[in-house]
């Protein structure tokens, strides 16, 4: 008689996302989740606030999540042993105390599975006309500064929380790889700045996106690749643009772990394929010659799917 065969559990990855959650819309964990579901991952979130929208409408109302509420989740979870994750994700929160224990949770995590990768967008602040403008209280920045981004595996800031984290400007190229130098000192191996106004050589209406990777290969040696990306620029202001880059770029980054440039171009793409549809629907919603509502903008995901599964290499990366 042949022996029984012990039937295999499939394979999972699983993503632990600390984020905001509006009702309607797409920003922060609804804007995360999908894009990681559809690529395979199990994703369980913590919204760190519920409100009924994003702020960028006229009206908003809601809820924000304390440290001793998180706690509480948190028990729960360990309460049932179901605390291993292979990934956690956050974004987007104003308070300290909060931060200080997703920090102490990522620690914990991180001794259950050694593996564990942690994304961080450092939500801060932006550039407005030129000048930089912090949208969060000031006391984040030295939460993010000593143990935030010295815990995190990938971080993905635009230029302003870039520079303000490590403290020096970019105006060119040279400067920029010295900023991303200065962050992967702090701990990340792989830096991505999302957006800058850095010089184009396609022109003014083109953002340049920077990523940097420190990665060892064969015979020991450690080498850093270094990517840039010139994207389009769209006249309309998006919100959930940055969360959603930063989940797809943790799921390509798994995909090709050692290929920032793969990675980087897949998620570009995928977010500029998105952001196309978005503002063309939002243009036919609000008529000819008539400005589109904050939630005429909202992010087109979910008609994404199939952009999002397999992009279309649209923005190709150059190594510099």
């Amino acid at each position: 008689m042949l022996p029984e065969c012990q039937p295999q559990p499939e394979p999972e990855c699983r993503v632990l996302s600390i984020q905001s959650h509006v009702v309607r819309g797409f920003v922060g964990n609804k804007s995360a989740a999908f894009p990681l579901q559809v690529l395979g991952f199990e994703v369980d979130l913590v919204n760190s606030v519920q409100f009924s929208n994003h702020t960028g409408y006229e009206h908003w109302k809601g809820q924000t999540m304390t440290a001793g509420e998180l706690q509480t989740l948190y028990e729960g979870l360990k309460l049932n042993d179901v605390t291993r994750y292979d990934y956690v994700l956050t974004g987007y929160t104003r308070d300290t105390s909060f931060l200080d224990k997703v920090m102490e949770i990522i620690q914990e995590l991180r001794r259950q599975n050694p593996k564990l990768v942690y994304v961080c967008d450092p939500v801060m602040g932006d550039k407005r006309n030129g000048d930089g403008y912090m949208y969060v209280p000031e006391n984040l920045l030295p939460v993010y500064k000593g143990k935030v981004v010295p815990l995190a595996d990938i971080i993905t800031p635009n230029q302003y929380e870039a520079e303000i984290l490590a403290g020096k400007k970019m105006n060119t190229e040279k400067e920029a790889i010295e900023v991303m130098d200065v962050l992967h000192a702090m701990g990340p191996d792989t830096v991505v700045i999302t957006s800058s106004d850095l010089p184009s050589a396609l022109g003014d209406n083109y953002l340049v996106t920077l990523g940097s990777q420190r990665k060892v290969i064969a015979g020991g040696l450690r080498v850093t690749e270094r990517i840039r990306m010139e994207i389009p620029k769209v006249d309309a202001v998006f919100v959930g643009t940055g969360d959603l880059f930063a989940a797809m770029l943790l799921a390509w980054t798994h995909q090709h772990p050692n290929n920032l440039k793969i990675a980087c171009e897949k998620t570009v793409s995928a977010l500029q394929h998105i952001v196309t549809r978005t503002i063309s629907n939002a243009k036919a919603l609000a008529g000819v010659g008539k400005k589109p509502s904050a939630a005429q903008l909202e992010l087109r995901v979910v008609q994404s799917k199939e952009q999002i599964e397999n992009p279309e290499i649209i923005i190709h990366a150059t190594t510099i």
